[in-house]
């Protein structure tokens, strides 16, 4: 362990019983996969190993994330919150599933958003980007009758890319004019016949999250 990592540690505020609880979130596109609890030693393990490694309270026990289901749990990040009392681990899913289920996501129960109750049983919502595009590649795996977005796929690249000179034509013109509306509205049709091109040529949105993440670093 280095000095750094011990003075991390030291800062953590650990409950009665020497734990804390830790919400696991994708690295790129931001969903919150699950939440366990780590000790001190678990937490050194994670940082050492940079393999994540929790606490089992049910069998007083360390537990490497995906130990037997292979799913494991890379770590590219590790904070606090504001009171030191619980921890955000900002990790790699390997796999893709978090959850005993085989759900990717451990918090798929019904719930409310903004606008109603939600019966259906699904993932929480990654960020907008992310969540468009998984609406692409679904109405490309199961065509939908009026869609717009069939209505691109079906015609290929001679329509999609054709759209997507027009919405950067556009967006360039927003930018000239300096309309603040208009530029996020141009940008946003943009990113969208781009996620369309992607989808039709079967390249992920992660894919492009990904390479933005190492240009970032």
């Amino acid at each position: 362990m280095t000095q750094l990592s011990q003075e991390f540690i030291e800062k953590i505020r650990f409950n009665e019983k020497g734990l804390i609880p830790a919400i696991a979130q994708d690295w790129l596109d931001g969903t919150v996969l699950m939440m366990a609890w780590m000790n001190k030693e678990s937490l050194e393990k994670t940082i050492l190993t940079r393999k994540v490694h929790y606490w089992s309270r049910s069998r007083q026990k360390l537990w490497r994330k995906g130990e037997t289901s292979g799913h494991t749990q890379q770590l590219k990040a590790i904070r606090y919150d504001c009171d030191s009392d619980s921890i955000l681990l900002t990790i790699n899913q390997v796999g893709s599933i978090a959850c005993h289920t085989g759900s990717r996501s451990c918090f798929y129960q019904a719930g409310i958003n903004e606008f109603s109750v939600n019966p259906s049983i699904e993932n929480p919502s990654a960020d907008s980007c992310s969540e468009v595009f998984k609406i692409i590649k679904d109405r490309k795996s199961n065509p939908k009758e009026g869609s717009y977005t069939n209505l691109l796929l079906k015609d290929g690249d001679n329509k999609i890319l054709k759209k997507v000179g027009e919405e950067t034509a556009e967006f360039v013109m927003a930018c000239k004019d300096n309309d603040k509306n208009s530029i996020s509205n141009e940008a946003a049709d943009l990113i969208f016949h781009i996620q369309v091109a992607l989808a039709h040529h079967s390249v992920d949105w992660r894919d492009v999250l990904e390479i933005l993440a190492k240009r970032r670093s």
